[in-house]
């Protein structure tokens, strides 16, 4: 088991959550398709399903909600970066060209949250630990292994993401039009240009899940009403594929190679 049992360094995805129009659509999805447990949770947290593997959380499954008159958003998954001071992490987003969606927001005494947008359009979230740190399983079949920023600006995503949260964005040795995120010395996540991605699609984070046979998986999606984006292929890390439930948030699978 892949536990995670110290702190999060500043800048490394430490959560990742789901927005979904159907909550209880996307619980039974995740549960079938990754084997999560979870359930809607008390209106305290607007029902929000803190999602389990092997008894350690993994993930957020919350309701999409809307102003009064509005459609609801999209559903669509959100990576939450650390911080140990969510107050001055807002401060710095702002100071960058960044836009606050949510401000900085208490909850309960599990810790401190906000939602922004860097100043490419790409949506992310910012998490101060109290008594919930993240993920407790991350890197094993089932639990979250990868985060890549898809941007249309390397350079200015660099400056920014530096600026707020000291991560630096440097060409991936081996991996030509790719670059890798790193915080202090551990390397936390990836970048690529939106090139060769449909036109149209928008700046965004895509976040990857391990499992043990990307094709398989892929087929099980399929028949749980999912959509395939990118089929499965081989690359230098593994086999992966790009996918969507059948509520459209996109997400990356991989079968990492045995290091």
């Amino acid at each position: 088991m892949s536990e995670v049992t110290t702190p999060y360094p500043t800048g490394t995805p430490c959560w990742i959550e789901l927005m979904a129009q159907d909550q209880q659509a996307a619980l039974d999805f995740y549960r079938d398709l990754l084997g999560w447990q979870g359930e809607v949770g008390g209106e305290e947290f607007g029902g929000y399903a803190v999602c389990e593997l092997q008894g350690k959380p993994v993930a957020g499954i919350g309701r999409a909600m809307a102003p009064e008159g509005q459609p609801l958003p999209p559903t669509v998954w959100t990576a939450y970066l650390a911080t140990t001071d969510a107050q001055a992490t807002q401060d710095a987003i702002v100071g960058a060209g960044g836009t606050l969606i949510v401000p900085v927001t208490d909850v309960g005494d599990l810790g401190r949250m906000l939602v922004a947008a860097d100043p490419q359009g790409v949506v992310f979230g910012v998490w101060q630990p109290g008594e919930f740190s993240g993920a407790r399983i991350v890197n094993e079949a089932g639990a979250l292994i990868w985060n890549d920023l898809h941007t249309t600006d390397v350079l200015g995503a660099t400056a920014f993401y530096g600026e707020v949260f000291g991560i630096e964005i440097r060409p991936m040795e081996g991996a030509e039009g790719y670059w890798e995120l790193r915080a202090g010395d551990r390397t936390i996540g990836g970048a690529t240009l939106l090139d060769n991605e449909p036109p149209g699609t928008p700046a965004h984070w895509l976040s990857y899940f391990a499992v043990d046979d990307v094709d398989s998986t892929v087929d099980a999606l399929v028949r749980s009403g999912g959509s395939v984006l990118l089929p499965p292929f081989d690359m230098v890390a593994g086999r992966m594929a790009v996918v969507a439930d059948p509520q459209g948030a996109s997400f990356a699978l991989i079968k990492p190679k045995p290091m």
